[in-house]
């Protein structure tokens, strides 16, 4: 066996398939300006970091099931003046996650609370930390198939250890008493662990119709918004702006 072919046998066992491709050429590279051994190892270790890095980050994205992609550069501040443009800015940073705070995004159809939900998502991705996208509805129909076929206590699990969770839409359907509960117990054992955001068109006061019962919205309520950073967005849709500028043309 040769020495070229040696190096990728033991670039393979060592899961190594950037540097098997890119290490000879690197070599030459080093060699033309004299660097140094160690140098030349950690360029080419930095070519199969940066490809590592980018297939996690990029399984992260999938993972989560986001419904489409969104970055908070992509938001018009303009169009919601009310929204606290800096405090957005500032948590992209992701402090918020690393102190196990919470985000709610509250307002009508329209006004990017989903696409500032998502944009924190990608960051989370992108900072290769766990994160999983539900709508509110598919969220309850998980609890409630989980709880039927006794997997709940395995589901809470998972998505408990999720650095954050966001729950998508959260007033649009009622939720029944059982579901009301089992969404209680996962909000009660993420608490003051990981972070959640929740993006709702109903008011915090509206809550007990959610979830069919003011004792338990009332308790979700204590926990969620204990250590949260709430966004109340009262500005006009993007949707119908967006319509608007079509006729205009």
């Amino acid at each position: 066996m040769s020495l070229h072919e040696a190096i990728r046998e033991y670039c393979k066992v060592l899961s190594l398939p950037v540097v098997a491709t890119c290490y000879e050429a690197e070599a030459e590279a080093a060699a033309k300006v004299k660097l140094s051994y160690q140098e030349y190892l950690y360029k080419v270790l930095q070519e199969q970091i940066v490809v590592r890095v980018d297939n996690s980050v990029n399984t992260k994205i999938k993972k989560a099931r986001f419904p489409f992609m969104s970055t908070i550069e992509e938001y018009d501040f303009t169009y919601q003046p009310n929204i606290d443009e800096k405090l957005i800015r500032e948590l992209a940073s992701l402090n918020f996650i690393r102190q196990a705070k919470n985000l709610v995004f509250i307002g009508p159809p329209g006004v990017g609370k989903t696409h500032l939900a998502v944009a924190f998502g990608i960051l989370t991705a992108q900072a290769r930390k766990r994160i999983l996208f539900f709508t509110a509805e598919e969220l309850m129909n998980e609890l409630i198939a989980a709880d039927v076929s006794n997997r709940l206590p395995g589901l809470l699990d998972t998505l408990s250890r999720q650095d954050l969770l966001i729950i998508d839409e959260l007033g649009y359907l009622s939720f029944t008493r059982q579901s009301a509960s089992l969404f209680f117990k996962l909000i009660s054992k993420r608490y003051e662990k990981t972070s959640t955001i929740i993006t709702s068109n109903r008011p915090f006061e509206e809550w007990g119709e959610i979830f069919s019962d003011d004792v338990v919205a009332a308790a979700i309520l204590d926990r969620i918004l204990h250590h949260c950073y709430p966004f109340l967005i009262q500005g006009q849709s993007y949707r119908l702006k967006e319509i608007m500028g079509e006729r205009k043309k």
